[in-house]
């Protein structure tokens, strides 16, 4: 008997037709169907899904941090601690202001921006040795100031314009009208700067003006500088002491001091102490 046109005759293996299994799945690389149990596919998903959830999870944390992180920049870096108030230590009382005005403090800038170069910028001031500036939360600013100490002056290049207190470094700290008492007037450098500007020549001299004893620092009227760093002292009496170079000074004025005690000293003899063993006295 023939079979109907269209349908075909299942293929018998060891006498029974094999039958699609209603599965589904994928097709292998030699041709074959591969099945996988809806079971499996569910499992499969639902890990799936899983690991998604847990990366959506970690990427909400990282990006909650992330702002966190900035909303905390921009409160530390805004106003709310801000240096508000501002404590200055070791200034003069008139200086307090400027000092404020050189660390950049008059407009309560935030904490977190305030350190080494606002000490730095205080330090440029002409009269200011060292400075340091510290936080104190959540408001304030400690600025700690060491002055310097002038030890001399020196004549501007106009005489009528004054004299510029100098300290041992050279720094020329302010111009004034006439020397201050107690400060000696060293000669034969250069005309000074404008304060805040360093002498560099008169290092020798200034070693000296800043060195010499009480009791023998009062009959001294200049300090000369000359060359080779070689210096003289000009006194209130019509001799002169003659140093030399800054070497061995505390001897120097001993010597110097008792050769003025006990020696008959005529007007315009030079006292010579630029060897101390063998101090001298010439015309």
């Amino acid at each position: 008997m023939r079979r109907p046109a269209g349908r075909s005759r299942p293929e018998r293996r060891g006498g029974a037709a094999l039958r699609e299994p209603a599965r589904s799945g994928s097709r292998h690389p030699e041709g074959r169907t591969v099945t996988m149990d809806p079971r499996m596919q569910e499992r499969r998903a639902d890990v799936l899904r899983q690991q998604a959830r847990r990366r959506l999870r970690r990427a909400l944390a990282v990006l909650a941090l992330c702002a966190l992180a900035v909303a905390g920049w921009v409160v530390v870096h805004s106003q709310v601690f801000g240096a508000r108030v501002v404590t200055v230590v070791g200034a003069p009382p008139g200086e307090r202001a400027a000092v404020i005005q050189a660390a950049g403090l008059t407009g309560a800038p935030p904490l977190l921006d305030v350190g080494a170069a606002n000490a730095a910028a205080v330090e440029r001031l002409p009269w200011v040795a060292t400075a340091t500036v510290s936080r104190q939360w959540p408001d304030g600013v400690r600025v700690v100031v060491t002055q310097r100490t002038p030890v001399a002056v020196v004549a501007e290049a106009a005489p009528s314009t004054g004299f510029a207190e100098i300290d041992r470094d050279g720094r020329v700290q302010a111009t004034v009208p006439t020397p201050p008492a107690g400060l000696v007037q060293v000669t034969g450098t250069a005309a000074p700067g404008a304060p805040g500007t360093t002498l560099v020549d008169a290092r020798a001299a200034l070693e000296v003006a800043s060195t010499l004893p009480k009791a023998f620092a009062a009959q001294v009227t200049q300090v000369q500088a000359g060359p080779g760093g070689d210096v003289t002292l000009q006194l209130t009496s019509p001799v002169t002491v003659y140093l030399g170079s800054t070497a061995d000074l505390r001897a120097k004025y001993e010597d110097a001091a008792a050769l003025l005690a006990g020696a008959s000293l005529a007007k315009g003899e030079v006292i010579d102490v630029s060897a101390p063993s063998t101090p001298v006295v010439r015309p």
